[in-house]
């Protein structure tokens, strides 16, 4: 909303300084310092707020070390999150973006979803919280509305260069959405491109590095590709949804743990959103030119303003408990922000504490049934699942696990970056 008000006051009074509003830099930075102000002003209001109504977390009882000390903490933080999120977004980007208008549905879905979650949990007494199919569901229709968009909006394109007289290199599956436009390089040199609309993503460390949809769609058989291609695309972007919101509601299981990996995440997802969202750097590393997207770094500088600033709270030992609230919304942010990216097939290494909280739930669940089948007796891979329990009942403490957890999330995230040129 500022944006759009600086940018009227400049061309309508020429306002001095206004047009620093254009530089997307500027709003980052802002929208930085903004969330983390809210997170924590908000933060400390919100637990004395939490604590006066006696809204506080019920621990099982697992046997692990220090979970006594946690009965009571104040739950449903993630609130802070949404908040932090959400304003400075709304204030410093471009609202009529479709990435931004994506990405705040997200966030405002999920966590509604979360948030049902935790008032049952809190409020009804009901342990179990919202049930299962229910959370699924949630997290499949966000799926959806995000698969459709990404798949269908005439403004979700890339940039592709013209050769010759061609529209440039484009398909049965690709639909050329703008004329033909020119950008000068520092040499002189004038390019032509055009913007197309298409189902395609990145593939790391490949020197032919997009991957279109349709090819998997032509598995089925190439007069189907037109028709397929959607379908598949919506349903491998709800799994991916799906699993890594799951992930990160795993993960949020000892203090400051979910919090930091998603900061560390948001900050590689940020680079990756800001390279490919302007062509000189997208030029230059040769990778997906995406007009627009430059703009979701004001999100993400906001997502990780507010995961830092709730990690003021959050930390060992935590004042306050994110609850489903943020855990969802932490996944789905996360998982959305991959899709709009195109780097979903870098998620397996961006996303890996996550994706490894998950699969050792899985594992252990799949082997225990298994083996009480087998042998009338259910056996465990790990002391307890997900992963960072099994540490804990090893007799690490929790913040010597967080800390290690984090450090591997820095070098995922370094490993994720490096492929922008290690092609």
């Amino acid at each position: 909303m500022l944006y759009y008000l600086f940018i009227y006051l400049r061309d309508t009074f020429h306002l001095a300084g206004a047009g620093v509003f254009n530089f997307i830099t500027f709003r980052v930075a802002m929208a930085i310092i903004l969330s983390l102000v809210i997170s924590m002003l908000m933060g400390k209001r919100l637990i004395a707020f939490l604590q006066r109504k006696q809204i506080g977390e019920t621990v099982r009882d697992l046997g692990l070390q220090g979970e006594a000390q946690k009965k009571g903490t104040p739950t449903m933080g993630g609130l802070i999150i949404i908040a932090a999120i959400l304003i400075p977004t709304v204030l410093f980007a471009r609202v009529l973006n479709v990435y931004i208008v994506l990405m705040l549905v997200c966030t405002i879905w999920l966590g509604i979803v979360g948030f049902l979650d935790d008032y049952i949990k809190v409020f009804k007494k009901n342990k179990e919280g919202l049930a299962g199919r229910f959370k699924i569901l949630g997290q499949v229709g966000l799926g959806i509305i995000i698969g459709v968009t990404m798949y269908y909006n005439n403004h979700v394109v890339i940039s592709r260069e013209v050769t010759g007289t061609q529209t440039g290199v484009l398909n049965s599956a690709e639909k050329l959405e703008s004329g033909r436009f020119t950008r000068k390089d520092d040499n002189g040199k004038v390019t032509t491109y055009v913007n197309v609309r298409t189902a395609t993503t990145t593939i790391p460390f490949v020197k032919s590095h997009e991957f279109r949809y349709e090819k998997i769609a032509a598995i089925f058989g190439e007069q189907y590709v037109n028709t397929t291609t959607p379908i598949i695309y919506v349903l491998f972007v709800t799994l991916i949804i799906v699993a890594i919101s799951n992930g990160a509601n795993l993960t949020d299981g000892i203090d400051g743990l979910a919090t930091g990996v998603s900061a560390i995440i948001g900050v590689c997802l940020g680079v990756f959103a800001y390279v490919s969202g302007n062509y000189l750097f997208a030029g230059y590393l040769n990778i997906m030119d995406i007009p627009n997207l430059g703009e979701v770094s004001i999100f993400i500088g906001a997502f990780v303003g507010a995961c830092v600033g709730f990690l003021w709270y959050n930390a060992f030992p935590a004042q306050v408990f994110m609850g489903d609230t943020g855990s969802l919304a932490l996944g789905g942010i996360i998982a959305s922000l991959a899709i709009i990216v195109r780097k979903e097939l870098l998620i397996p290494i961006i996303c890996g504490i996550f994706i490894i909280e998950n699969a050792s739930v899985v594992l252990q669940v799949a082997y225990f049934k298994h083996t009480k089948k087998k042998y009338g007796e259910g056996r465990r891979i790990f002391k307890m699942a997900p992963l960072h329990h099994h540490y804990q009942k090893l007799g690490y403490h929790e913040s010597k696990i967080v800390t290690r957890f984090w450090i591997i999330g820095i070098l995922l995230a370094i490993m994720s970056i490096v492929t922008l040129k290690l092609q």
